[in-house]
């Protein structure tokens, strides 16, 4: 593969990683937000909120348009919920292991 392309794949996950822009994601699953709602629901200030915002935009994960004074954000890709929902997906697979290496340690331990 082209390291250009790995370039570009190592960036989106970049734009990915972080909490407050997870959470922005999620929130804008069920459709377009204004982003004072983004500021209010997620309990981040608007120049943070800002910050994050510009990095999904500048990835081309999310756009957004002008309704009068408010900014109203939306995901370009409804792909991005599929890789969120495979990482959850990963995160309960993995719990589930440790969960399991755990038990049966104590089952071990128990019958020593």
């Amino acid at each position: 593969m082209d390291e250009r392309l790995f370039a570009m794949e190592s960036d989106l996950f970049k734009a990915l990683a972080h909490p407050t822009r997870v959470r922005i994601l999620k929130h804008l699953r069920q459709g377009e937000k204004c982003v004072c709602e983004f500021t209010e629901d997620l309990d981040v200030e608007q120049s943070n909120m800002s910050q994050h915002l510009a990095i999904l935009r500048k990835q081309g994960i999310l756009s957004f348009r002008k309704e009068g004074l408010k900014v109203i954000y939306k995901v370009n890709y409804p792909q991005v919920f599929e890789i969120l929902d495979l990482v959850e997906e990963i995160l309960v697979s993995q719990v589930n292991e440790t969960l399991g290496l755990l038990k049966e340690k104590t089952i071990n331990k128990g019958g020593e």
